[in-house]
């Protein structure tokens, strides 16, 4: 989900010196033990200045980030102690994790940024510290899953690791994917103000798997491009039982798309609405994860592996999408043929 306030966003190039060479590469845990001092103390200004340009248009305004970090400070308080923090590398990025408690609460919470070598800042989460999953990464989904739509799409974010797709930091989205068209790297014509602009906008949502659907929401408003309603993760959605312990959740359908009902029965590549924008979501695209559980938040993700697609020209019998992939249906394409 293109989420508020937890942003996983593309970072940019980095700054440059004046003569146009790199900056020096930063220690990595002085710059997030900064980068949370300086959210702390309210100097949004100074972080504004480092966030990527694709993190500044998802939260809109230096005014918006000021209004989260106020609302952060009046609900949690100040930290009152550190648990523990650490670095790791993802991807060429830093990833820089502190876990703390705030006030005299005892609840873990966890804070992150992903930063690249310059200092351009491409992420930033505070969240409750997640529950570890049951789930063995060598999980084999047993429902035959194949990809929720047809033609040509873009995986914005895919993947086992933090770099590759913000969803791995809850529980029960760790597999979670996004996905949206792209026309000459753009995911929108025009100037991307309204929803009809974005190319995956109205396109067919279909049902990855056969199943019985448990949940089907629809009439919750759609978004204006770059305001997402975080009271709502999910807005208009549905969610298959596959009937083996696995669970289908397909979120962000336009609202009046949604074609099925509650207890109705699906076969994979039943069309179950339109690619929409509504609930958390600050740009058209669709939501898809694989869970344990009918509810969300309760259960584990499960690994998701999609049949007989094609990825980034190559044919994949059965795998993962991951980030900046073009995948599409290869049996869709077949039976158009």
């Amino acid at each position: 989900m293109l989420a508020v306030l937890l942003l996983t966003l593309h970072a940019l190039a980095g700054p440059a010196d004046e003569k146009g060479q790199p900056a020096p590469a930063l220690d990595p845990l002085v710059s997030g033990r900064e980068y949370t001092a300086m959210f702390y103390a309210g100097q949004v200004d100074a972080l504004w200045e480092r966030l990527s340009d694709t993190m500044k248009a998802a939260f809109g305004s230096e005014t918006k980030l000021q209004s989260f970090q106020t609302k952060l400070k009046q609900q949690m308080g100040a930290e009152s102690r550190v648990l523990s923090e650490n670095v790791t590398e993802s991807s060429g990025l830093h990833v820089y994790v502190r876990h703390v408690h705030f006030g005299t609460s005892l609840e873990r919470i966890e804070i992150s940024w992903l930063f690249d070598d310059t200092g351009v800042i491409d992420s930033f989460y505070i969240r409750p510290a997640p529950e570890k999953s049951s789930v063995p990464p060598t999980y084999a989904a047993k429902t035959e899953l194949r990809l929720p739509f047809d033609g040509v799409w873009h995986v914005l974010w895919g993947g086992r690791s933090l770099a590759e797709n913000y969803h791995v930091v809850d529980r029960s989205q760790r597999y979670a994917y996004d996905f949206r068209v792209l026309e000459k790297g753009e995911s929108h014509g025009g100037e991307g103000k309204v929803i009809a602009d974005y190319y995956c906008w109205g396109k067919p949502i279909v049902a990855p798997g056969a199943g019985i659907v448990v949940a089907a929401v629809d009439g919750i408003p759609d978004n204006p491009p770059g305001e997402g309603d975080p009271r709502d993760e999910l807005g208009n959605h549905v969610v298959i039982d596959h009937g083996n312990g696995e669970f289908s959740f397909l979120a962000h359908l336009a609202r009046g798309s949604v074609k099925v009902k509650k207890s109705q029965a699906v076969r994979a590549g039943s069309v179950l609405g339109s690619c929409g924008n509504s609930g958390n979501s600050s740009e058209p695209h669709l939501h898809y994860h694989l869970q344990s559980s009918p509810e969300l938040d309760h259960g584990d993700g499960l690994p998701a592996q999609f049949q007989h697609y094609r990825a980034n020209g190559t044919e994949v019998a059965r795998g993962e999408p991951t980030k900046s992939q073009t995948i599409e249906n290869r049996k869709a394409e077949a039976k158009a043929r």
